[in-house]
């Protein structure tokens, strides 16, 4: 069974770094693309980066470009998410999530959270003074 488990998150100053991890388990891990996606109190969950499978392509959302970045490490079956200068506007609950179809043909081009069928629970990321 599919378990995707996200760990890194925390208080964190204006400015500030954090390294999020998706750990997953249960699939074919270099199968799968994965994303991050957050959502903050009151406001739809939106997608911030996603990765291929091979790790070929990325994508970012224009808020994060050039302040976080993607990784992944397919023999530890982890996704990174290196998250630098952040702002408080990124304050939100972090998830990373696999698509849904495991075949290694998803190239994130256009990141909708409908192509992803398996979540994790999510971690916080609170960017405050």
């Amino acid at each position: 069974q599919l378990q995707l488990v996200e760990s890194g998150g925390g208080l964190v100053q204006p400015g500030g770094s954090l390294r999020l991890s998706c750990a997953a388990s249960g699939i074919t891990f270099h199968y799968y693309a994965i994303g991050w996606f957050r959502q903050a109190p009151g406001k739809e969950r939106e997608a911030v980066s996603c990765i291929s499978s091979s790790g070929g392509s990325t994508n970012y959302a224009d808020s994060v470009k050039g302040r976080f970045t993607i990784s992944r490490d397919n023999a530890k079956n982890t996704v990174y998410l290196q998250m630098n200068s952040l702002k408080p506007e990124d304050t939100a609950v972090y998830y990373c999530a696999a698509d849904s179809w495991g075949n290694s043909n998803y190239y994130c081009r256009a990141v909708n959270k409908a192509d992803f069928g398996s979540w994790g629970q999510g971690t916080q990321v609170t960017v405050s003074a």
